[in-house]
């Protein structure tokens, strides 16, 4: 029997018997149940407590709806096809590691979870017997349709309208809200590449507008930022307890990255490192913190309380980049107020960039159909786009620190 899914954001869906429920219900798969979608965001937006398994059935949603709208415009795509692309879209964030980013910042070196979300697949496709050969296949951009592709990866994916859609009903921003349906429905395909309707320029430039304001309301708030810096320097620090041969709680699976330096090649070479990779999830990370709050080393328990009892580094932002005297000047006064060495100060600081175009204009573009069948890029339909993305925007610099 089919499974339906009461989802708050775009009602019943509905996931069919057979390779969609399959995949759905693997244990690789029901991982992500245990990962929030926006990591720590929750500091500064209570209600952002989404999981990424609600965002991968919901971009499923999405791409289901898509082929739907495509189909009914005599775009001819197999059932096959369309089972393919749905159970793509389903696992394309099965690689994801607690905290979003945080591990490959830490714990884990030269591999990224696109990749290790290939592995994943990979593995689940042993497990039944192939049946994941084609989803895979579109996954890698390898299938002679590229826009089914696109569908999963582009600038106007179903993964960014699922998450944008959903972290903006979630946080309550409101200006991150799109309109989904109505871009689905302006789809088509033009030369193998998804391309939108004329009628949707309208709802193109409420999308990318509305994409920039989640980034720096939600995905890059200063404070989000903080937040997963102390997350990022605690995981350095008993990484380094770790490395210098201290024993430090953890769950098996996280102590298999503290105690191991894992790099692109163990993970290529060691099915190891995927095995205890797939057991992480938030709970490893946050029951491990708990317990770090009374660790004799002083910079792990700070840090550790740091996160458990929101006590976040102070952020500054500049237009420019800190200079090396004020960051010295800070360190010094770090180290006489929190009693540790002027080396060790660099576990309660941290400096960052942080940019983030509304379109990227050297990637996979978006093109509208106008309606005497040519094909113009946003940039050059939209005069509102046209100024906005061509003009420089400048990265802002961030100076994070521990409050004493």
């Amino acid at each position: 029997m089919a499974k339906t899914i009461n989802d708050p954001v775009h009602g019943f869906i509905t996931i069919p018997h057979g390779l969609l429920l399959d995949t759905v219900s693997h244990p690789l798969m029901q991982r992500l149940t245990r990962i929030k979608q926006l990591g720590l965001s929750s500091f500064v937006y209570p209600g952002a407590q989404h999981t990424r398994f609600q965002h991968s059935i919901g971009a499923y949603h999405l791409t289901s709806e898509a082929i739907q709208s495509l189909a009914r415009k005599g775009i001819f795509i197999f059932d096959s096809e369309a089972e393919a692309v749905e159970a793509a879209i389903l696992m394309h964030d099965i690689g994801h590691g607690p905290f979003s980013h945080v591990l490959e910042n830490t714990l884990i070196s030269g591999i990224d979870h696109e990749e290790i979300s290939l592995k994943m697949m990979e593995v689940i496709n042993r497990d039944f017997n192939g049946r994941l050969n084609l989803a895979i296949c579109i996954f890698k951009n390898q299938y002679n349709k590229h826009f089914l592709h696109q569908l999963i990866s582009s600038q106007l994916d179903m993964d960014r309208l699922d998450y944008m859609q959903r972290d903006s009903f979630f946080t309550g921003v409101q200006e991150g809200a799109t309109g989904a349906r109505r871009i689905i429905k302006m789809l088509n395909v033009v030369d193998d590449n998804l391309v939108i309707e004329s009628k949707g320029v309208y709802s193109i430039e409420n999308y990318l507008i509305s994409r920039r304001s989640m980034y720096w309301q939600v995905y890059l708030h200063k404070t989000v930022v903080a937040a997963e810096k102390v997350l990022i320097n605690l995981l350095r620090r008993a990484k380094h307890l770790a490395d210098q041969g201290e024993e430090l709680f953890a769950s098996p699976a996280l102590a298999y990255f503290l105690y191991n330096n894992v790099t692109e090649k163990i993970f290529r070479e060691d099915d190891t490192a995927l095995k205890n990779y797939s057991a992480l999830d938030d709970n490893d990370i946050w029951t491990s913190v708990k317990v770090w709050l009374n660790n004799k080393d002083i910079i792990l328990s700070t840090l550790a309380n740091n996160l458990i009892n929101r006590k976040l580094f102070k952020v500054e932002v500049s237009d420019t980049p800190f200079d090396e005297e004020k960051i010295a000047s800070l360190r010094k006064t770090l180290s006489e107020n929190l009693r540790v060495s002027f080396e060790d100060t660099e576990y309660f600081y941290s400096t960052d960039s942080i940019n983030k175009h509304t379109y990227d204009m050297e990637g996979d573009n978006i093109n509208i159909l106008m309606k005497d069948a040519t094909i113009c890029e946003i940039c050059d339909t939209s005069d509102m786009l046209n100024a906005a993305l061509h003009s420089k925007q400048p990265p802002k610099h961030l100076l994070a620190y521990q409050r004493c």
